[in-house]
């Protein structure tokens, strides 16, 4: 809140005061029980007050708000004048008149207090979709330097295979663009996008590298895109491109009613120890966000063998 907001909000509370202590004093000068003046001024004021604290609840609840009280005060000035004995209105008035003038405070304050409930809500929705995209804008430009690096290698040996590169790159490209954007996606595309990303690197390296994805997938259940992605790459980046005998990956992805059971290993040199780093606290948090709750993440690294399991369940 800036000084002039709070400076003109005192300004304001203080008037209201004045013309308070103004009214309650010639309530009691004229000493009339009861008086509608006072008693509808009192009303305004605190509607004044109110409306300075909390704006926007009594700008969104302004009409419900003025009807409620003027059929309130309507009821009241009706007993006042209209009853015959000033005892009988003093009945009416202890048996609902204050009861729902009472009785209505407690209700707007829950109601105030659901409506900033339901702002601080929103607000952790809000910055947890901010925080998600950037976890995702962190991902997507390695993926596309890593495949454009095949390319670059393919195309300076003027490989035949360079389309099928590009169609593939296409491919890739096209899905983190679109489908990264949103909060689920099949898994069998997800599935597609990987098989692109391993057929790529198969193509670069172009060796009997023993790379095996095993899929079973009798449920096509959705997923949040770009998250095993993360830990293929990691599987390449460390084992295969690092290693010049037998490297080694083995992934296996089961899509069931259950949930989805996804994990990969792969072989890696004794002297690297900066496996995982930045992509799996990035892929945890990105859990975290996406699936509370409702995920188991293991990670082992053991001699010379680095293995992780993710599952993800569709049901509590």
């Amino acid at each position: 809140m800036t000084k002039k907001r709070r400076k003109k909000i005192g300004i304001k509370i203080s008037i209201s005061i004045i013309l308070l202590f103004i009214t309650l004093f010639i309530d009691r000068w004229i000493n009339i029980p009861d008086n509608p003046v006072t008693i509808t001024l009192m009303l305004v004021f605190w509607f004044v007050i109110f409306n300075l604290f909390a704006p926007k609840f009594i700008q969104k609840y302004k009409k419900i708000l003025i009807v409620f009280y003027s059929g309130v005060l309507v009821a009241f000035y009706y007993y006042r004048f209209q009853a015959d004995q000033y005892e009988h209105y003093l009945a009416v008035k202890n048996e609902w008149i204050l009861p729902i003038l009472i009785g209505s405070l407690p209700l707007l304050v829950l109601l105030w207090g659901y409506e900033q409930w339901k702002l601080i809500d929103t607000l952790k929705q809000e910055k947890t979709q901010a925080e998600m995209s950037l976890l995702k804008s962190q991902i997507n430009p390695h993926f596309f330097f890593n495949t454009l690096n095949n390319l670059y290698a393919l195309t300076i040996k003027n490989s035949d295979r360079a389309p099928e590169v590009i169609l593939k790159l296409s491919d890739m490209m096209r899905y983190t663009i679109y489908e990264g954007e949103k909060e689920r996606v099949p898994i069998e595309r997800e599935i597609n996008y990987l098989k692109n990303y391993i057929e790529l690197h198969k193509i670069r390296y172009r060796n009997n590298n023993d790379i095996q994805f095993n899929i079973d997938n009798t449920e096509n259940n959705e997923i949040a895109p770009l998250l095993f992605i993360i830990l293929v790459e990691n599987a390449f980046k460390h084992g295969i491109e690092r290693l010049t005998t037998n490297p080694f990956i083995r992934i296996q992805l089961v899509s069931n009613s259950k949930g989805i059971f996804f994990s990969i290993k792969n072989n890696f040199e004794e002297e690297n120890d900066a496996i995982g780093g930045i992509g799996l606290k990035n892929l945890e948090r990105r859990l975290a966000l996406t699936y509370p709750d409702k995920y188991d993440l293991s990670i082992k690294k053991l001699e010379k063998e680095f293995e992780v399991q993710l599952n993800i369940y569709m049901h509590d």
